[in-house]
């Protein structure tokens, strides 16, 4: 048999690569022949989260940073609201289920077995918040930013990752904080992205209430909710955005920005913080 040839954008150099991907053979068939080619395609995993001893969610995720993943859902749903409400983390030795210990809002906790919205990501989701943002309060704060400094975060956000160099398969999100910290992740799902950067700041001790956050995918509610339980008071992307998106931001002080590419972008909510 003829020994397969690599891919275009092959790099199993890459550590992220080994780990979260798998090598397989594939026939790429394209006008006039066909080739025998080695590739990666992500690895996905069903990740296990446990609250307290019980196991109250499973999704599929790029097994990475586990720990900030679950902590970004809780906070997300307003089930934790503070690093101290955390008494322990643990995720197993196969890295496929995480164990948090936390002191918890009973009415988050309740809500999190009430009944689902499913979200509009790639990878489905569900959130028990979505019809819940038009309780929230108004995100109210001076901070303020430069549009050539999102823009220039905007060009290095979208530079390709080793993972999706090999895989065309990962959603991106970054949060960059006013003293310039930088937390980033990928994910399958952007909801998942945006948990794990979220949890890592979190963990971090970080206030991430002066803060941007940069995502891959289009901005529709669910994505600005997250924003909104997080007082995160501007979130960007180079996609689209929705209608509803739009009118929570609107509503709930998010200023929203989509179509960020190269020197332009759209400001639907909120310009008042671009300076």
């Amino acid at each position: 048999m003829t020994k397969p040839m690599r891919s275009e954008n092959f790099s199993p150099s890459h550590n992220e690569v080994d780990k979260f991907c798998k090598e397989i053979i594939i026939e790429k068939v394209y006008d006039g022949g066909s080739d025998i080619l080695e590739d990666y395609v992500i690895k996905e995993d069903k990740i296990e989260f446990y609250l307290n001893g019980k196991k109250f969610l499973s999704v599929m995720s790029i097994a990475q940073y586990q720990d900030a993943h679950i902590v970004g859902f809780l906070l997300s749903e307003a089930v934790i609201t503070t690093y101290d409400d955390i008494k322990s983390i643990k995720i197993d030795e196969d890295g496929l289920k995480v164990r948090v210990n936390a002191t918890v809002s009973k009415e988050g906790f309740a809500n999190l077995f009430k009944e689902k919205t499913l979200t509009s990501g790639c990878c489905i989701g569900v959130t028990g918040n979505a019809e819940k943002i038009f309780d929230c309060s108004f995100i109210n704060t001076d901070y303020t930013v430069k549009a050539q400094d999102i823009l220039k975060y905007m060009k290095d956000f979208n530079s390709p990752s080793a993972l999706f160099d090999n895989t065309g398969c990962v959603h991106k999100a970054e949060l960059v904080l006013e003293d310039g910290t930088i937390y980033i992740a990928e994910d399958i799902g952007r909801h998942n992205a945006i948990d794990k950067v979220v949890g890592r700041a979190f963990l971090d001790k970080k206030d991430i209430k002066r803060s941007i956050l940069y995502a891959s995918g289009r901005l529709s509610m669910e994505m600005v909710v997250k924003c909104v339980m997080h007082k995160i008071p501007i979130v960007v992307s180079k996609a689209a955005v929705t209608f509803q998106g739009i009118r929570s931001a609107n509503e709930h002080g998010v200023t929203l920005i989509g179509f960020a590419r190269n020197s332009k972008m759209n400001v639907y909510t909120h310009s008042g913080r671009i300076s």
